[in-house]
């Protein structure tokens, strides 16, 4: 076996074997939040889903200013993920630790994770930070 996919294979087995812990909070009736949450636990995540009333407060507490907003905010190693953030947008996040708060998908594009409804809207995940400097695309995802 070649020495680079033995490289590759040992950093995939090293995220599986210590899943980061992604704490997501959301309202108790969406649905969307409990299909983003699966498609974490898909792609390796251990996931620690409060759901409450409270979502606006964590939202404010952690710097995602109206324009950032979606549907549920979550917390990982220190990190803001807001809204239906692939999950392989996370995992780049946290291999290569930008000096950013975290990353967005504002409000609920169709087609993103989570929110699979048969129509696909282009969207962008954005990164942000607690400073005056705007949200940067970290990822876009368009439709051909």
């Amino acid at each position: 076996m070649p020495l680079s996919m033995i490289a590759g294979l040992a950093v995939s087995l090293s995220f599986a074997q210590a899943a980061p812990v992604i704490e997501v909070h959301s309202d108790p009736h969406c649905g969307c939040c409990s299909d983003w949450v699966s498609h974490l636990e898909e792609a390796g995540f251990e996931v620690d889903h409060h759901r409450h009333d409270g979502v606006r407060t964590i939202k404010i507490e952690h710097g995602v200013t109206p324009e950032l907003a979606s549907c549920h905010t979550a917390l990982v190693e220190g990190y803001v993920i807001e809204g239906h953030v692939p999950a392989a947008d996370i995992q780049r996040l946290l291999e290569e630790r930008p000096a950013i708060a975290g990353l967005a998908v504002p409000g609920m594009p169709h087609g993103s994770p989570g929110m699979e409804t048969g129509r696909v809207d282009d969207y962008a995940v954005l990164g942000f930070t607690h400073d005056a400097r705007p949200p940067a695309i970290f990822s876009e995802y368009l439709q051909p």
